[in-house]
């Protein structure tokens, strides 16, 4: 007996909503109660890969896209006016932007809700005009692997429902600068934009609605660094920011943020001359004023968690001790690059008074002799000092390459930070490491830790990826490894 087609054609049609479309289309060949059954599920997911898979090359024959193309139109045709909530559409070059376009307008007038769109065409890919004035589209997802100038302008736009906007693409482009994009979105609450240029040099990101940011920029035209940048998002507890460092941050607004993650973007060129005295650099150098970054610091202060990548701090190091107080802050991300000072690390620990977790991603970085005592790497009479007053219990070691420099970096730590309890060294696997498969170089290293759990109050560990351990595994010391690693 079949159970399943005993069932209610709500719960069948509630089953068939985790398959893909072409998936759930094949099951209208099992009996007449399942045929045409899957044209009444009100998420649609077409993906040209699923429809053309498994053969190699089957996308280059003859008439096949055009039977992927029909596919979705006769599925369309099924469900006539029935209301919709999703429609995924993910396809290669090939098929007609003019058709995809279509299947959208279609879509939306049947009050569609959720549009995730992953396309990849070979030209500028334009959205419908219609999508614009959607008064049902609560979500937007667009990745589109060519780029795009997907906004048409603020004239004729209003989305009142939109809540999510996410667009990732090689790059992007508007037809209107974001402080007139956003007033068309009044309840949005997330907005992604990933590669984009802005259109003038002084922008403005402005909304009470918004939760999240996430917003990875190219500076302005030509990749100019911008003149500057303002936040007035009062209410936002996301923050995700990569850009060209503006010469000025005049407004930051976000006494509400949660979390942020910052990754300024500087050239080799300027990183030069930040390192160098005022007084070698030209009075029009606009890297004299990438110390006002410290205003957008001040803007995001409140956070609990706050992740920083290696040209961030370098900047940083311009603030010197203007740099404000975060006294929320509670977890501490550092990415760092062998190519970039740590010259902000003192100050920045010593203004976290609760900090209790700190992750480095990477200990090797460029050695000025403005690093301070956050490191032991040159000599000073007040060694540690900074850290004696950061009350970090946990700190994460990513990256780890197993150099006597990274070695000596741990003990410094170790001998510093007055509230550490756990140390985790996470192994390097990818790219060359003093480790490599060397059981030597590991009994040193090994051994070191040892002697530091017994002369610290402080559980140090060194961890791996299970790939890593499977390496050793084939290599035929995974026993000795896991020997080296019990303490």
């Amino acid at each position: 007996m079949d159970h399943l087609s005993s069932l209610p054609d709500d719960l069948r049609v509630h089953v068939l909503s985790f398959l893909t479309t072409k998936e759930a289309a094949l099951t209208s060949v099992l009996s007449k109660k399942w045929r045409n059954l899957f044209a009444l599920i009100p998420s649609l997911d077409f993906d040209d890969s699923v429809f053309l898979h498994p053969e190699e090359g089957k996308r280059e024959r003859h008439g096949i896209l055009h039977s992927f193309m029909e596919f979705v139109d006769r599925v369309l045709a099924l469900q006539g006016d029935s209301p919709i909530k999703k429609l995924s559409i993910k396809c290669k070059t090939g098929v007609s932007p003019h058709v995809v376009n279509r299947w959208i307008c279609k879509v939306l007038d049947r009050g569609v809700s959720e549009l995730n769109l992953c396309l990849d065409f070979e030209d500028v890919y334009y959205l419908p005009r219609e999508l614009f004035v959607s008064s049902t589209l609560v979500k937007l997802i667009l990745k589109n692997d060519s780029g795009g100038n997907w906004w048409i302008g603020s004239d004729g736009t209003f989305l009142p429902m939109l809540k999510c906007l996410d667009i990732d693409s090689e790059w992007i482009l508007c037809a209107g600068k974001i402080e007139m994009l956003l007033p068309c979105f009044p309840v949005l609450e997330e907005i992604r934009m990933s590669q984009m240029e802005w259109i003038d040099s002084d922008v403005t990101v402005s909304s009470a609605s918004l939760r999240k940011i996430c917003i990875s920029a190219t500076g302005s035209r030509s990749l100019q660094n911008p003149k500057s940048v303002s936040f007035d998002t009062p209410n936002l507890l996301s923050f995700t920011y990569s850009d060209l460092v503006a010469e000025d941050y005049p407004l930051v607004n976000m006494e509400t943020l949660f979390e942020a993650i910052i990754a300024l973007v500087v050239s080799p060129e300027q990183i030069k001359r930040v390192r160098a005295p005022d007084n070698d650099l030209l009075g029009h150098d606009v890297v004299l004023r990438f110390g006002n970054v410290v205003k957008l610091m001040n803007g995001i202060q409140n956070v609990e968690r706050l992740q920083l990548h290696s040209d961030t701090l370098e900047v940083l190091s311009l603030c010197g001790e203007s740099m404000p107080v975060f006294n929320n802050l509670k977890k501490l991300l550092i990415t760092s690059d062998k190519d970039r000072g740590w010259q902000a690390m003192p100050v920045l620990l010593r203004n976290c008074p609760h900090l209790e977790f700190l992750l480095i991603e990477g200990l090797v970085h460029h050695v000025t002799d403005k690093c301070g005592d956050a490191c032991d790497c040159i000599y000073r009479k007040d060694k540690g000092r900074s850290l004696r007053s950061c009350p970090v219990k946990t700190i994460n070691i990513e990256g780890f390459r197993g150099t006597m420099k990274e070695m000596n970096m741990i003990e410094h730590f170790l001998d510093y930070f007055p509230c550490l309890k756990n140390i985790k060294i996470y192994i390097e696997e990818n790219g060359d490491t003093e480790l490599g498969f060397d059981l030597e170089v590991w009994e040193l290293v090994v051994g070191m830790i040892e002697e530091f759990n017994e002369m610290y109050s402080c559980n140090v560990r060194v961890l791996m990826s299970d790939n890593l351990r499977k390496k050793w595994t084939i290599l035929g010391q995974g026993s000795v490894l896991s020997s080296l690693l019990e303490f």
